[in-house]
């Protein structure tokens, strides 16, 4: 009956509904975080440029199209795990082609076109790839043409390439792209213009678009790439092929300059946040409990001791300790929480023990220790109980303070690299200038969600006023 009641007098504030609210939000994420992604994400994928090769650089978040006056390209990621048709050539060889179809109707060209092939196995010969791009209006360009590594010394057939790392082509940035471009630019354009300058200029408002008097208009329409393998062996292989058109936009929250999608990265800072809270406002609420306790009811030389320590750990600057213990054992989440925790009881002690000092003389404590009640019974059933409503409050308000240290010393970068934090992103903005040229999606949505997780646990506390606050509450 007293939970319920607690429970009913906690939800009867609008604040405690709110703060439940959002708990329950920042707990489901981050269940679903914990389950979907792997443990090393940080040093597997966030911090592995191969992972986001294929993805837009610094493009806003997809939604923003509908308040552009263009219509931006959209990211296209096409795959193909098997030939369109098969072309069979004299003796024993044949031709695998492949053809990936788009419609492109945007009103910019694509921000890169890459293409890559994986799984490839030969048994004498190396494969031919091209690689051909064939226009609305007819016309093609021969964008690239490669022969397949061939077998090194002592090696035996089969031979396998491109099962471990694929082989990944950029074509709007590849040299013979370029030179294939000009060509097509001077042959079928009538253009004068030479592989240097497409190279300065890039190659995409060419094969997208058509000449006209402000330089290039996108042609929009049914565009074909067309990759072609010839094999010269029956039991000769290709795994799967895949083409991505960049886009200018991407995902729900953008991408950053590295093209990692920040959308991801700022999920996976929901159980890093709360992780941080919990365990940084828990075992600093149980230590300065602790310690005030002890050294108000114990008095003497421990009291003397641990005021001390509180002192001068209370002097101490918090900065140079932490950069003093990055070098010593290097950037982790650990030393972050256990440099919080180390600084932050000291004040919650000196409370407590003011605290504990004024219980002690009270009448209920001193009739307790002259029936001979144990030391331990005394702080367990008498002092301990006056001072936890308190102390959950402390505890309470403890977790966005961890919160938002964490994500300052992220910012100053002395956070752990290996894991993604909000406070991370954001350092990794403000380095890389999102902020003087505009990339708002990379810095507010993780210093909204810094103040949206810090808000949860001050609601929540506001909401808790009336349960361990006396003169909040309600007469029964």
């Amino acid at each position: 009956m007293i939970g319920r009641g607690v429970l009913r007098d906690f939800l009867k504030t609008g604040s405690g509904r709110m703060g439940s609210l959002f708990l329950g939000t920042l707990l489901l994420v981050s269940v679903y975080v914990a389950a979907t992604y792997p443990l090393d994400f940080g040093t597997r994928s966030w911090r592995n440029p191969a992972v986001w090769a294929d993805y837009p650089k610094s493009a806003p978040p997809a939604w923003t199209n509908v308040f552009s006056g263009s219509r931006e390209a959209e990211q296209q990621v096409l795959r193909l795990s098997q030939p369109t048709q098969v072309l069979t050539g004299g003796g024993s060889g044949r031709t695998l082609a492949y053809e990936f179809g788009t419609n492109f109707q945007s009103d910019v060209p694509p921000t890169f076109m890459s293409f890559t092939l994986s799984g490839v196995t030969f048994q004498d010969r190396s494969p031919v790839v091209t690689v051909t791009l064939l226009r609305p209006d007819q016309t093609q360009v021969l964008l690239y043409s490669f022969v397949v590594r061939g077998p090194a010394a002592g090696e035996r057939a089969p031979f396998n390439r491109y099962y471990e790392t694929p082989l990944r082509v950029e074509l709007s940035s590849d040299q013979t792209a370029i030179s294939s471009t000009a060509d097509f630019a001077r042959s079928t354009l009538g253009l004068d213009v030479d592989a240097s300058a497409l190279a300065r200029t890039g190659i995409l408002n060419v094969l997208f678009g058509t000449p006209d008097y402000q330089g290039f208009k996108v042609l929009k329409g049914a565009y074909a790439t067309r990759v072609a393998v010839q094999l010269s062996d029956p039991a000769d292989q290709v795994g799967s092929l895949s083409l991505v058109l960049g886009g200018s936009t991407f995902g729900l929250m953008g991408t950053d300059s590295l093209g990692r999608d920040l959308a991801i990265g700022l999920l996976f800072g929901f159980p890093v946040a709360l992780l941080i809270a919990l365990v940084t406002s828990t075992l600093t609420t149980l230590v300065g409990a602790l310690a005030g306790i002890l050294s108000g009811y114990a008095g003497g030389k421990t009291d003397t001791l641990i005021q001390r320590v509180s002192d001068v750990l209370n002097n101490i600057p918090l900065l140079p300790i932490l950069i003093f213990l990055a070098f010593l054992f290097g950037q982790k989440l650990w030393v972050v929480i256990l440099v919080l925790i180390v600084f932050s009881w000291p004040g919650l002690t000196v409370i407590i023990r003011s605290m504990v000092l004024q219980i002690k003389s009270e009448q209920f404590v001193e009739a307790a220790r002259v029936i001979g009640a144990p030391r331990m019974q005394i702080v367990l059933r008498h002092i301990l109980p006056q001072t936890a409503p308190y102390l959950l409050a402390q505890m309470i308000f403890l977790a966005p303070a961890a919160i938002l240290a964490e994500a300052a010393l992220s910012f100053l970068g002395l956070g752990d690299p290996s894991i993604p934090t909000w406070g991370q992103i954001l350092d990794s903005g403000f380095r890389s200038g999102a902020v003087y040229v505009g990339f708002w999606w990379w810095i507010l949505p993780p210093g909204l969600l810094i103040v949206f997780t810090a808000m949860t646990f001050i609601l929540i506390s506001l909401g808790l006023e009336p349960v361990v606050n006396p003169k909040f509450r309600r007469t029964r």
